[in-house]
């Protein structure tokens, strides 16, 4: 494997680690909001639905599907709202 190849892979995978992690935490977040609905909660959703939303819109332009970061099988508007 050349050295161009191996870092790409470690950027593919830190992407890949990236995105299971954020929306990890943005289901958590929503979670915590239907359990206790206050002023922070609320916010610390909203901040999530806004980087998963362009995270999603920033693969798309760029052409990577959204499983190769992580992010397939959420929906910011619909899960997140």
């Amino acid at each position: 494997m050349t050295e161009k190849n191996a870092d790409t892979t470690v950027y593919q995978n830190y992407l890949k680690d990236l995105g299971v992690l954020i929306r990890e935490m943005a289901l958590e977040a929503k979670q915590q909001l239907v359990e206790k609905d206050t002023d922070f909660s609320t916010g610390y959703m909203a901040c999530f639905h806004r980087v998963v939303s362009l995270m999603q819109q920033q693969a798309e332009a760029f052409d990577i599907s959204l499983e190769d970061i992580g992010l397939d099988g959420i929906d910011a508007d619909e899960d997140l709202v």
